[in-house]
């Protein structure tokens, strides 16, 4: 008898374990999947031409909260809890749930979970969203192309669009991110690597994506999402993991970022330069106490910002990056200490300008401090994030989104853009711990 699963997950890591481990297993029935986090994806269908031959239908998308009524209606075995960035308390409640309705809560290991790859393999992760991935796998990538080795970074999905269409994303030009009609939580991500002339690779079968990769790369580089572990290993592999001294503590209580802690060869304390010094310590006393063979870096993110003399004494608008304020439940970024650093006279609260999904994004999460979150997930949401800002009572708008988004929406006010890279400080480097890899 085959086993009916359920697989939890947020249109990224769920799609993925299906595809290597569920796709073709005869012992297995995957059907349903639930969706949280990303808007819009439920009420969707995992598509036949990517579910195989087992699956002529493809897989229905549910809304996570129908999950009880699910196991029931579909007389499920086994549910798989399959996305990232949730407390260990929120896991332990979801397999709560699911025990109490009868059956097995099941989170997948490494093992069955990652494609090998037959080159040398880089992965950039992290124990939070919003520890500063991104900066550090810029870094990676301009260390080992300054080597002479061709690149290839692969990007954690996020498949917001056409899934048939998106199994295999190749940007290596701006144009690119028009063609496949990237949201701003994709521009943010693939944006800075075409513009340092990097190639980048994204999409939902991420063993197709990398046997494309290869063929014209001598190293692929893991740029992963939220707190997720790598989706690929090697024989010859080093694994980096960034954390955030700014939440001291989240490295041993979320998952699956201390998965990331155990297994990294190489910690990035990052942000130094504005943590609090007992957040550092309590950090550092964590790394050591679960993982003392892990090189550790310690980095900062220093911050630039054109045309900064706009924000002297002016009443701003902060807009952050999306994601790390919503499930990253960070209440202040790059924009904030850009503010401060160069005197802002005031925050405005963009709460009562906020107009659809941006005003049910900040019903969905109260807890975002005075700034906004700059979401982008389909055109409506775009069209939202600039009639909000636009409808704000400000002086300057400050963005310190991964891209500028005056590109991408038309703002109405002065704007100043913020943006940052990492910097070690001392011993070891990026530099140093690729030379030994």
């Amino acid at each position: 008898m085959k086993k009916k699963v359920i697989i939890m997950g947020a249109a990224g890591r769920d799609f993925h374990n299906f595809n290597l481990y569920y796709r073709d297993n005869q012992d297995y029935e995957v059907l349903a999947f639930t969706a949280t986090q990303i808007p819009d994806i439920d009420d969707r269908k995992y598509p036949a031409e990517l579910a195989g031959i087992l699956y002529p239908q493809g897989i229905p998308i549910f809304a996570e909260e129908e999950l009880v009524n699910l196991i029931k209606k579909f007389d499920v075995d086994q549910v798989v809890f399959a996305y990232s960035d949730v407390t260990h308390e929120r896991v332990m409640h979801n397999a709560s749930i699911v025990n109490a309705a009868g059956v097995d809560f099941v989170l997948m290991g490494v093992r069955n979970s990652r494609v090998k790859t037959t080159i040398p393999l880089v992965t950039i992760c992290a124990t939070r969203t919003g520890c500063g991935k991104s900066q550090t796998t810029r870094k990676v990538v301009k260390v080992l192309k300054e080597k002479g080795l061709k690149v290839a970074s692969i990007r954690h999905p996020m498949p917001y669009g056409d899934l048939v269409t998106q199994k295999i994303q190749r940007f290596a030009v701006l144009a690119d991110l028009e063609k496949h009609k990237c949201t701003i939580e994709e521009m943010e991500e693939y944006e800075p690597h075409i513009e340092m002339g990097s190639i980048i690779y994204a999409g939902v079968d991420y063993e197709a994506i990398v046997r494309e990769a290869e063929k014209e790369a001598d190293v692929i580089v893991w740029d992963g999402g939220n707190n997720d572990t790598p989706f690929y290993t090697s024989d010859k592999e080093l694994q980096i993991v960034v954390v955030d001294p700014h939440r001291p503590g989240d490295e041993l209580s979320y998952y699956p970022g201390e998965t990331n802690l155990r297994l990294a060869d190489v910690i990035v304390i990052n942000k130094i330069d504005s943590a609090d010094p007992e957040g550092i310590q309590i950090v550092r006393d964590n790394i050591r106490s679960i993982n003392p063979k892990a090189k550790i870096i310690d980095a900062a993110s220093p911050l630039t910002v054109d045309n900064f003399e706009l924000i002297m004494d002016a009443r701003v608008l902060v807009v952050e990056d999306g994601p790390t304020l919503t499930h990253g439940e960070m209440t202040y970024g790059a924009g904030i200490v850009a503010a401060e650093k160069y005197g802002a006279k005031e925050f405005v609260d963009p709460r009562e300008a906020a107009v659809g999904t941006i005003a049910d994004t900040f019903e969905k999460y109260p807890d975002i401090g005075i700034l906004l979150p700059a979401m982008g997930y389909g055109k409506q949401q775009i069209k939202d994030l600039e009639d909000t800002i636009n409808a704000v009572d400000c002086d300057v708008i400050i963005i310190a989104t991964p891209i500028d988004l005056r590109r991408i929406v038309k703002i109405n006010k002065p704007a100043v853009q913020v943006k940052y890279e990492l910097q070690e400080i001392g011993h070891p480097t990026i530099e140093d711990v690729l030379k030994d890899f």
